[in-house]
């Protein structure tokens, strides 16, 4: 089983469960923890061959790399810990993974919060799978993972969430980059069937507007999905819940709470 690490809240029965992206791990949600565990349960995940889900013995998987896969990865946790129906919140590649488990278990989501959501693979994105795919087996893969994070978060004030993102990359191994980097190819077409299938679960998309490669894909979503939401940071990029966490977390607890009280919601900025 993956890693896992609950915050129990003594009176609330909500549970939010968070998911990070690639070749990240549940670090990357370290400025929500103190906020939203004084509400909610909270269930932070280290995704498969990540974090400390890196040093489990079933770390050595033969099966193959698919979002399906690593979905049932996390709801094998979710079964373990017989957790009812939550919020999910989900970082860049892990907003897939929490799309993908509202599509394969629908009963299991109550609302999600997409930060940096990944729903359409951009010109530019598509180069670096191109680029990523030559050189996988040639080059040690934190050298790709370095050059990937300055193309996405290129500016001074992205380098805290760049950072963190390398460093906790260095935990992975060339073989599970390459196992991982093999999803890419499986991408666009799975975006592409959640783009055009508005599943009816409240969701709120918070994207930073310097997010060149991913903000644009969100926008025309949000327009398509009536149940979709979207919150732009200001002067932010792609890692929005590390580079502006106090905007990130206020926004996300007022949805969550509203959710739980079944009221309309909007967003003013």
């Amino acid at each position: 089983m993956l890693y896992y690490k609950t915050y129990p809240h003594p009176k609330s029965q909500e549970w939010i469960v968070f998911i990070h992206g690639a070749g990240g791990s549940s670090a990357i949600w370290h400025k929500q923890i103190r906020e939203f565990r004084e509400e909610f349960n909270l269930l932070l995940i280290d995704l498969r061959g990540h974090g400390k889900s890196a040093g489990h013995i079933k770390n050595i998987w033969n099966d193959k790399y698919t979002f399906q896969a690593l979905t049932k990865d996390i709801i094998e946790v979710l079964d373990h810990l017989n957790l009812p129906p939550a919020h999910f919140m989900g970082v860049s590649l892990g907003t897939i993974l929490t799309r993908q488990l509202a599509e394969m278990e629908p009963q299991r989501v109550k609302s999600m919060v997409m930060a940096g959501a990944v729903t359409k693979l951009t010109i530019t994105s598509r180069m670096l799978v191109v680029l990523g795919n030559a050189f996988k087996s040639l080059v040690p893969y934190i050298w790709l993972y370095s050059l990937f994070a300055w193309i996405i978060m290129p500016r001074r004030h992205h380098a805290e969430s760049r950072n963190l993102f390398i460093r906790e990359a260095k935990r992975l191994c060339q073989k599970e980059f390459i196992r991982w980097f093999k999803l890419t190819k499986d991408v666009n077409p799975l975006l592409r069937y959640f783009k055009e299938k508005d599943i009816g679960i409240p969701t709120l998309y918070v994207m930073g507007e310097e997010d060149i490669m991913f903000l644009e894909p969100v926008k025309k979503i949000v327009q398509e999905h009536k149940l979709s939401l979207l919150k732009i940071v200001k002067a932010c990029g792609h890692v929005v819940n590390v580079e502006q966490p106090e905007v990130f977390n206020r926004v996300s607890l007022q949805f969550l709470k509203n959710q739980n009280q079944n009221l309309n919601y909007s967003l003013v900025d």
